[in-house]
């Protein structure tokens, strides 16, 4: 089943360390830590100029064996995160560096991506590579792919199953740490402008409930809720990671309270629809507005609207996992183990940096 064809030389050209950031807390002044994420943003730069460059010598590689069939279903594309996502797996598993992808798009159902999963094992193909539209469910069809002797691997969220023996690997960030470096940001930003001891009222866009970036993201937020008994989270609904359900989950929150300090945002896109809600209602947001808006996944557009004045923060979730995934496969091709469990560093961002120089050099 599996094919040990490939030489040293692919594996150095698939081997990419992950978008590589600090993971901590700034006030609104963010005196000297504001350089940590340039820094690791120039890191991150370097990695992938490095793997470009040593992409092109996998032609020659991909010549000297079969390729490697990696059948991969995503999710879907309900925002920008996702897209860039699917772009890293499409520029990576190419013929030109030994292996033939097979795509497919489950449009945000679980049960397009089970059938999709089963479409693979019939195909034959070598490897599974799965982005879980939610965490359960997953056993059965599992068993399937072990049953064939297909390796399976998690990318983004995880999934809860009894027998970890199911998956190889999972490769994505650090949920619950993300929604505690918000909490801890909100904690810092509010002290910085001498509203500390206020009633702070807080509500909360979430992602696709039983999603790993919505389960880790809203516990991570609660852990730090609890221990600032002046905050009070008015209400929670879903925006599905969306922004047109962002915007009219904001647009229900703002009829049904009238004083909201801080809206948090389980990723770019609910912020972007909740900004726009915002403003139809006549109030303002950002660091200079009525409402603190927070969010999650840092796309280029996150970095757009805190230039404009809109969005306060954002907080990174790397979507560059092509890279790490195909590291994975190739050291399961040469018969090593892998870990478990590979998170990858995260950073958060707020208008306190240097966020134009940042974007000049951001890869998604």
């Amino acid at each position: 089943m599996k094919r040990k064809v490939l030489s040293a030389l692919l594996i150095a050209a698939m081997t990419m360390t992950a978008v590589g950031c600090g993971n901590k807390s700034a006030d609104t002044a963010a005196p000297a830590e504001t350089e940590a994420p340039a820094e690791a943003e120039a890191e991150t730069t370097d990695d992938a100029a490095e793997a470009e460059a040593d992409d092109t010598e996998a032609p020659a590689a991909a010549a000297s064996g079969d390729l490697i069939t990696v059948g991969y279903a995503q999710v879907g594309a309900e925002s920008d995160w996702r897209t860039a996502n699917t772009e890293s797996f499409k520029s990576t598993f190419t013929e030109e560096n030994g292996y033939k992808l097979i795509f497919d798009d489950a449009q945000q159902k679980q049960e397009n991506q089970i059938k999709a999963i089963r479409s693979f094992i019939q195909q034959e193909v070598d490897y599974i590579v799965v982005a879980p539209v939610v965490e359960t469910g997953w056993e059965t069809v599992l068993e399937e792919a072990k049953e064939a002797g297909i390796p399976v691997i998690l990318s983004d969220r995880m999934m809860d199953v009894s027998d970890d023996t199911l998956f190889e690997a999972w490769v994505g960030g650090n949920f619950v740490l993300e929604g505690e470096t918000c909490g801890n940001w909100l904690a810092d930003y509010l002290d910085a402008a001498g509203r500390g001891d206020e009633e702070i009222n807080i509500v909360t866009i979430q992602g696709t409930i039983g999603a790993s970036a919505q389960v880790g993201r809203t516990e991570g937020v609660d852990n730090i809720l609890k221990e600032h008994s002046n905050w009070n989270m008015l209400e929670m609904q879903s925006g599905e990671f969306t922004q047109a359900k962002g915007q009219e989950v904001m647009e229900s929150f703002l009829k049904s309270y009238d004083d909201i300090d801080v809206v948090i945002c389980e990723n770019d896109n609910e912020a972007f629809g909740a900004i726009d809600a915002i403003k139809a209602a006549g109030k303002t947001c950002g660091p200079d507005g009525d409402i603190i808006v927070v969010s999650f996944d840092s796309v280029k557009a996150a970095f757009e609207s805190m230039i404009a004045g809109d969005l306060n923060a954002t907080f990174e979730c790397n979507p560059l996992h092509g890279p790490r995934v195909a590291e994975i496969i190739q050291k399961l091709e040469a018969g090593e183990t892998v870990d478990k469990i590979q998170y990858v560093d995260e950073a958060y961002f707020d208008t306190s940096m240097d966020l134009e120089s940042i974007l000049a050099e951001r890869l998604y």
